[in-house]
């Protein structure tokens, strides 16, 4: 009897752990749709709004900009990205830290040159003030 109480009781932590998880996960999934949605439009409130001030923005050529740089480079359109599509998304949750990895395939018009890109990206997020932050990101190049 002891037993199946027990049993009972670390079932329910389980269920609860597993609910608030998925959760944060859907919390984490609406960041990102809210950061694509804002690299396609210029959209600089939203893109101040959904970085963290420590933003750490890694491109595959190796370059790395912080916060205003990348905001300021969307912005302007020295990174126009036209369309953004988002595949092969995983989402892992650890306390006040997301891990976020998928494939990015994009139309862009970086200063006026149209082309396209595919990309392999590893994104950050952290839970600052109840709000998941853009903390750090970093793409390669599809092969």
């Amino acid at each position: 009897m002891i037993r199946k109480l027990i049993y009972l009781i670390a079932l329910t932590i389980m269920m609860n752990t597993a609910m608030a998880q998925s959760k944060e996960e859907a919390a984490v999934t609406a960041a990102v749709e809210n950061l694509r949605k804002a690299m396609i439009d210029g959209d600089k409130a939203g893109l101040q709004n959904i970085t963290a001030d420590q933003l750490s923005y890694g491109h595959s050529s190796g370059r790395v900009e912080d916060k205003a740089t990348f905001v300021d480079n969307i912005v302007t359109g020295k990174s126009d990205f036209v369309t953004i599509d988002l595949t092969n998304q995983t989402i892992t949750v650890a306390g006040d830290a997301a891990i976020v990895r998928h494939t990015l395939s994009a139309t862009t018009n970086d200063s006026g040159n149209p082309g396209s890109v595919k990309l392999n990206i590893l994104l950050v997020f952290q839970k600052q003030k109840g709000q998941w932050k853009l903390l750090a990101r970093q793409a390669v190049k599809v092969p």
